[in-house]
């Protein structure tokens, strides 16, 4: 993300900014760099992407190195960080995310789509409860995107404390947001439906296009609302 990304998606109504470096393997760390100018271009909170390599593990070298970011990004400005970690079984590797938590001092935090891959959800969402500062848990239900995984998203939802942390995103079309709204979720993550041609290399963000997110779902949460 470029500071003026922030700035299109804070003119198009966005409340919350996920900041990587790259997308590749679906979202990479950043520079320290990037992010305090990202910080500074932008009044919305700001969470810095954790994740160094392809995978959704770690080694000790790099969790030492994962943890020492940490604090850099919060540091530099940013409100909180995106990180998700899993075992040899495809479970949370729940050592490791709260070797992360201790070095966050308190700050909020977002488990990210690595428990689309995990191989018993609702043993995830056991685990994602008991750990401190989480505030967010992004998911499209499935590894393949929210057009698969939308019937476990509503169904998760169903659960008052897991349609709190709900994020829904990953494959999010506008088709999804009347049913996922209605189920009780709230919170959606869109990156690059808010690009022209929804290029991460070519394009910035689109504040028209996130206006048109933002008015898409005030719409259906004000339906339910009323």
């Amino acid at each position: 993300m470029h500071p003026a990304d922030a700035e299109a998606a804070e003119a198009g109504g966005a409340d919350r900014l996920e900041l990587v470096g790259s997308m590749r393997h679906g979202g990479l760390s950043c520079e320290t760099a990037t992010v305090s100018a990202v910080v500074r271009s932008t009044a919305l909170p700001v969470r810095v992407m954790l994740r160094l390599t392809e995978g959704f593990s770690t080694t000790g070298g790099e969790l030492a190195r994962l943890i020492g970011l940490a604090g850099d990004y919060l540091a530099s400005g940013a409100e909180g960080v995106v990180f998700g970690f899993l075992n040899g079984d495809l479970d949370i590797d729940v050592p490791v995310c709260e070797a992360i938590i201790d070095g966050l001092d308190g700050a909020p935090w977002t488990f990210h789509r690595a428990i689309d891959h995990c191989l018993d959800h609702d043993r995830a969402w056991r685990h994602l409860r008991e750990l401190d500062g989480l505030d967010a848990v992004l998911t499209a239900g499935s590894s393949l995107g929210v057009g698969h995984g939308i019937d476990d998203l509503t169904a998760r939802a169903s659960d008052p404390v897991a349609a709190d942390l709900l994020m829904a995103g990953g494959g999010l079309e506008p088709e999804h947001v009347p049913w996922l709204v209605r189920a009780g979720i709230r919170a959606f993550h869109v990156g690059s439906s808010v690009r022209p041609d929804r290029s991460w290399e070519k394009a910035y963000v689109d504040p028209g296009y996130v206006r048109a997110w933002r008015l898409l779902i005030d719409d259906h949460t004000a339906r339910m609302s009323s």
